[in-house]
């Protein structure tokens, strides 16, 4: 997709811009009647992987960010996202561009304003931008300067890295709808998370680039303590969703069972690199043996271990 765009971006030079924002138009109103047919059928979705459905989202979480406004009800969004680079593909943008809005963005992205308004307008609705880092230091700070430190709808959080540690520093029941990306590649047993690193980059942390984020175990019991239910992942299995205990009598899908979480750890992204920084197309054997000594922080033990430790 990204070759495909700079190539059109190459072609059309000043009217790339232009091109790209009435493309959007089209998949805005494309989407509207999908969801509009979706509100019918709520009562009949039986796992959310069903609603894979990409209009902004990196991976379809669109269509299963919509059953879950849908089904509670909601007019207006309040939301934070953090971990959004130029707002092009993004969580929240769908709900942007399309209902009232009040949100809050996080991302150390370079020019982060100028970029994002050449995507969306910013009169549309109100979103405020937070040029910088989040980490577990400072995200509580962010979130009361702007006064999205409650009542949110929305929280999103994918920043690649130290993820667990923000979303163990927020206070419980944020917002009704959790959304976090997590790592299917540490499995779905193991209670581990990379170590609490404000300058943490995964491709530096390790060249293979594996080595990020949470484990799914680890996620689940970190947002179990923060009063929420999870109720499965995207269809490529890297982002989970959870929705605030006050608020399941609204959701009619049963979450799933998290005694096994093995099929949300399938994952067929392929996102391993060798020590030259070429793809190299590893299977999940071959995943945990290439980041078998990278150094994460094991939960369980509530110390710095070795992956092949903690495996054995």
């Amino acid at each position: 997709m990204e070759i495909i765009k700079k190539i059109i971006k190459k072609v059309l030079g000043p009217y790339y811009i232009r091109f790209i924002r009435k493309l959007d138009e089209i998949k805005i109103q494309i989407a509207k009647n999908f969801f509009f047919n979706l509100e019918s059928k709520l009562d009949q979705i039986s796992n959310i992987n069903s609603l894979d459905y990409k209009v902004f989202s990196q991976n379809g979480e669109d269509g299963i960010i919509q059953y879950f406004v849908k089904s509670l009800k909601l007019s207006k969004i309040k939301f934070v996202e953090i971990g959004t680079e130029d707002y092009s593909e993004s969580n929240t943008r769908y709900l942007y561009e399309t209902i009232k809005a009040d949100g809050l963005i996080i991302d150390p992205y370079k020019n982060l304003k100028n970029q994002i308004q050449k995507h969306i307008s910013l009169l549309k609705n109100n979103l405020t931008i937070h040029n910088d880092y989040a980490s577990s230091k400072n995200i509580n700070e962010i979130l009361k300067k702007y006064n999205f430190d409650n009542n949110l709808d929305i929280f999103s959080i994918d920043i690649d890295g130290v993820d667990y540690w923000v979303i163990n520093e927020l206070p419980g029941d944020i917002s009704k709808i959790f959304i976090a990306e997590y790592n299917p590649f540490f499995g779905p047993d193991i209670e581990v998370t990379v170590p609490d690193d404000n300058n943490f980059n995964r491709t530096k942390y390790h060249y293979s680039n594996l080595c990020f984020g949470m484990s799914i175990r680890s996620l689940i019991n970190l947002m179990i303590k923060k009063n929420y239910t999870f109720y499965g992942t995207n269809d490529v299995n890297q982002n989970a969703f959870f929705i605030s205990n006050k608020y399941i009598d609204k959701i009619k899908l049963t979450p799933p069972k998290i005694d096994d979480l093995n099929m949300f750890t399938d994952c067929n992204i392929k996102e391993s690199k060798d020590r030259e920084g070429n793809f190299n197309l590893l299977n999940k054997k071959e995943i945990l043996k290439e980041i078998e000594n990278c150094e994460v922080f094991d939960l369980k033990q509530g110390k710095i271990n070795l992956i092949k430790n903690i495996i054995e």
